[in-house]
């Protein structure tokens, strides 16, 4: 991979994961793929999109999925994704009062959003609400137990709340879900390496945001050729995994 044009207008703020900007590239992939993952389980349906940042994903599940309705509090988010994905219908919405019939949707996606809302159980029960019977809820969050190791609150403080794989799914299940299952994120052969390379992939690039230091070209580089096959989805070992990725039946 080569240099990375910004192609987002929405101002960056170390939450919202925007494509186009090669320092970003590496947790832009590692969202992507999870959305790639999933695209199958949306196609020919009506999703929903809580919580849609910058529209990418959204847009990406519109490539096979019926209709994509997405949503996000962000006015300017909002503003943004109707302007460069017009094949996305997109609101502003508080996501524990969804503006959305009962038993309307197919599907509804959720990705990287439960951890930054008060009421999570609030919000599942919504998004119970809102699926038809049959249909399909696809939530992932990041994995607490390696996120924020040791650690009853987050380190991030946008995050109200992080879960192990244990309690998510129970979360789940306590909404009134069924055919509750678990995957993990990890970091495949290449990103492996990159680990090795840089004393933790991760750590060298939250070290660089944190004290605005210059990149490293070699780490710069690397980042830029991040890939989204290069993390591997699978339901070994949910608790060693980055991320977290629910998937449940509204009985």
């Amino acid at each position: 991979m080569g240099s990375v044009t910004v192609t987002s207008s929405l101002p960056l703020t170390g939450e919202r994961t925007v494509p186009g900007l090669a320092h970003e590239n590496y947790w832009f992939r590692r969202h992507e793929v999870v959305y790639t993952a999933l695209a199958g389980e949306c196609a020919g349906a009506v999703v929903l999109e809580a919580g849609c940042g910058e529209g990418y994903g959204a847009d990406l599940l519109a490539t096979s999925a019926r209709r994509v309705l997405a949503l996000d509090y962000d006015a300017p988010t909002v503003a943004h994704v109707a302007a460069r994905y017009p094949r996305v219908a997109v609101a502003r919405a508080n996501l524990v009062a969804l503006p959305v019939p009962d038993a309307a949707v197919d599907v509804v996606v959720s990705l990287q959003v439960i951890e930054h809302l008060w009421e999570q159980e609030r919000f599942l029960r919504e998004c119970r609400r809102v699926l038809r019977p049959g249909g399909r809820l696809l939530v992932s969050t990041p994995n607490r137990i390696t996120f924020s190791p040791g650690r009853d609150t987050p380190l991030n403080p946008f995050h109200t709340r992080e879960l192990d794989a244990g309690e998510l799914a129970g979360l789940v299940r306590d909404a009134g879900f069924d055919d509750v299952a678990v995957r993990g994120l990890h970091h495949g052969p290449r990103l492996r390496a990159m680990d090795d390379r840089h004393g933790g992939l991760i750590e060298a690039q939250t070290a660089l945001a944190l004290s605005g230091a210059p990149w490293p070209s070699a780490l710069a580089a690397d980042v830029a050729a991040v890939r989204s096959d290069d993390f591997v989805l699978h339901d070994r070992d949910p608790d060693a995994s980055l991320d977290l990725l629910v998937t449940a039946t509204r009985p």
